[in-house]
């Protein structure tokens, strides 16, 4: 399956002199379990695959402490209860890329080093307000900037003697705030390439950025999950506020919904869930036409702990509705609208010796648009279509629960409409195939 044997034999080189740079002592641990004094095993079954008491720390808003506080207990005066250093993380990633076929004109064999350095504020603010606040320094970008943010406040009540938690949060992408590995913010296969072709399209809800949402929730019983939220555009390295120069500015707000139901007996654990988002998008200026789509999407969570480790599954779908006038003019369009639909799946065993293996299907199709969709060089659609699917395969090794070593392998059956010279250019989707390694640390 691997194009290259001798590319194989220098990652894994590569992978087992680092290794030999660590020792069995543990790297120091990241805020949350400073901030709790508990294992990330407490909530990962590996970074960063939530458990059960994971999801319900990320709900009850960051906020579960064993660690010791500054408090204030004056009367008349407002109270203080704040953790004694600051829950502050950091995670560094670097990484190997190897496609099957140059990309013309550019350098195959590619290492980002580093492909991200993050900086985490995680932690609780008060008793029932926390954080999980990233900024990042990406090479795509050559910058530092604000990354992943959920600021939230939880608490809970009890309605017919069962317990409510309940709480709001203030985001920065659609799925951000979920506690699901199945959504596109946090699904599988967590890291990727940043150099490696992509598939042409994606939907809304896997694409939409610089926007702040805010939202309440609520799990009631441990049993049923519901949220609604609202996502307002907010530009970054743009003109503040928006004007006739920026581009892609929601008009007024984006409604954003998601209900869930779990449930839990022995040692599996189900999830079954809907959630979508409806935005209207001005693709240029603040006026004028909009582009208008409609994301509807449905998820399932399966897991299963054994003595040995445990299997976890996932799958998503995303049906999304389109009409783009705004962007291609009436007419411009070779539909009134379109469709785009969104199909991932996976399934893995993580061994508690601390390794995993993980393969994971994907399907991008929509309808046929020889005017949205058309020739270009390694990025464009010979036939109008934008399907692509394949399979992602990855071996995981993690011999310390903050530290990862990843080796992926991309294959793609089919890459913006066909198998065989799919760009007009005689690119093919198999060399589009990707081998990626990366080396994951948080600390």
């Amino acid at each position: 399956m691997f194009h290259n044997i001798q590319n194989l034999k220098v990652v894994s080189t590569f992978v087992g002199i680092l290794l030999m740079f660590f020792s069995s002592t543990a790297l120091s641990i990241p805020s949350f379990s400073r901030q709790t004094n508990l294992p990330c095993s407490s909530c990962h079954y590996k970074f960063p695959e939530l458990n059960n008491f994971g999801r319900l720390f990320k709900l009850n808003g960051y906020t579960i402490t064993t660690a010791s506080t500054i408090k204030s207990t004056e009367e008349n005066k407002s109270g203080l209860q704040l953790l004694n250093s600051l829950p502050i993380s950091v995670s560094f990633q670097t990484s190997y890329t190897s496609i099957a076929s140059n990309v013309p004109g550019e350098q195959n064999n590619v290492i980002e080093f580093p492909q991200e350095l993050g900086i985490y504020l995680a932690g609780a603010i008060t008793p029932h307000i926390g954080a999980f606040v990233q900024i990042s320094y990406e090479d795509q970008e050559g910058s530092i900037g604000l990354d992943m943010t959920d600021i939230r406040y939880a608490n809970h009540t009890s309605i017919s003697d069962k317990d409510l938690l309940y709480g709001v949060s203030l985001n920065n992408a659609p799925t951000m705030q979920d506690v699901w590995n199945t959504v596109p913010m946090w699904s599988y296969p967590f890291t990727g390439s940043g150099v490696a072709p992509t598939p042409m399209v994606s939907t809304v809800l896997e694409s939409m950025m610089n926007v702040m949402g805010f939202g309440a929730y609520a799990l009631y019983n441990n049993f049923i999950y519901a949220e609604i939220s609202a996502y307002r555009s907010v530009v970054q390295g743009g003109p503040i506020p928006p004007n006739a120069s920026s581009s892609n500015i929601i008009s007024s707000v984006a409604p954003y919904w998601r209900l869930a139901l779990q449930q839990q007996w022995g040692t599996q654990y189900i999830e079954v869930g809907t959630y979508g988002i409806a935005p209207q998008i001005y693709p240029i200026g603040i006026t004028g036409e909009k582009d208008k789509y409609t994301d509807l999407a449905f998820d399932a969570q399966y897991e299963n702990s054994f003595n040995s480790g445990s299997l976890i599954a996932h799958a998503n779908y995303i049906h999304e509705k389109q009409n783009l006038d705004a962007t291609y003019g009436s007419g411009g369009s070779a539909n009134a609208s379109n469709v785009l639909n969104s199909l991932k799946v996976d399934a893995g065993y993580n061994f508690n010796a601390g390794y995993s293996f993980t393969v994971g299907y994907f399907n991008i199709n929509g309808d046929d648009d020889s005017k949205l969709y058309v020739p270009a060089e390694v990025e464009g659609s010979t036939n109008g279509l934008p399907n692509s699917n394949g399979f992602t395969f990855q071996a995981t090794l993690y011999p310390w629960l903050n530290t990862q070593f990843a080796l992926q392998y991309v294959l793609y059956n089919k890459f913006n409409g066909s198998s065989a010279d799919y760009d007009g250019s005689g690119r093919n989707a198999s060399d589009n195939n990707t081998l990626y390694a990366n080396i994951w640390l948080m600390f």
